[in-house]
């Protein structure tokens, strides 16, 4: 089963993937994540990627279909994948379909998590990041075993400056403008659901099953 999850920073995408991982196997491909794996292993798109994240600028576009297309390639994406918060362009989505193409694969779905502005407000306000791997935690539901302290790698834990609630508005309306085309790219070709991304993290993903369902879950 081949995946996107869309939406804005704390609708719960990365959560979702995870899960997904851990009960049916599917390999999330986060954006981060990719970045930071490419620029260990020191692969020529991971030293370009590099380049222009130590600059502060956006990765552009072809770099970036390298990458994804460098990690779809790698043995644990035979059975499917979740692409967590990619693409986010037309320009992007047309790339990747061609990518996908080349490879003889295709999309399954793509889901898009909606969430109100007041629940993103209280999910980022209170979210804190390990600053290795970025491990996500938050004050109000997913507290660390110990205060300040990644439970996964030990690693300190830190509030983004850009999760204040008067950035975040900000961010999401941006999001949600630049978004839209997206979500009627593949509406158009018969791909979107929509996830009620509110709520307990448990009962999000079962209806996320449904969602996806079959062949992933029976």
């Amino acid at each position: 089963m081949n995946l996107i999850f869309l939406g804005p920073n704390g609708a719960g995408k990365g959560t979702q993937a995870r899960l997904l991982h851990q009960r049916e196997g599917i390999p999330q491909i986060a954006t981060g994540d990719m970045l930071r794996a490419a620029s260990a292993a020191g692969t020529p798109l991971g030293r370009e990627a590099e380049r222009y994240v130590r600059a502060g600028e956006l990765v552009p576009d072809a770099v970036m279909i390298g990458l994804v297309a460098d990690r779809l390639q790698q043995e644990d994406t035979s059975a499917g994948f979740v692409l967590d918060g990619f693409p986010r362009t037309i320009a992007q989505a047309e790339a990747l379909e061609a990518v996908l193409a080349g490879m003889n694969r295709h999309l399954d779905r793509v889901i898009y998590f909606e969430v109100s502005e007041t629940t993103l407000i209280k999910r980022l306000s209170g979210r804190m990041l390990c600053r290795a791997q970025g491990h996500i935690y938050n004050v109000h539901s997913n507290l660390p075993k110990t205060p300040g302290v990644c439970d996964v790698d030990g690693s300190p834990l830190y509030t983004r400056e850009d999760d204040r609630p008067e950035t975040v508005r900000r961010r999401l309306q941006v999001y949600r403008e630049q978004t839209e085309p997206l979500l009627a790219f593949y509406r158009a070709r018969g791909l979107y659901a929509m996830l009620n991304a509110e709520g307990d993290v448990e009962a999000i993903y079962r209806v996320l099953l449904a969602l996806i369902a079959p062949p992933v879950c029976r």
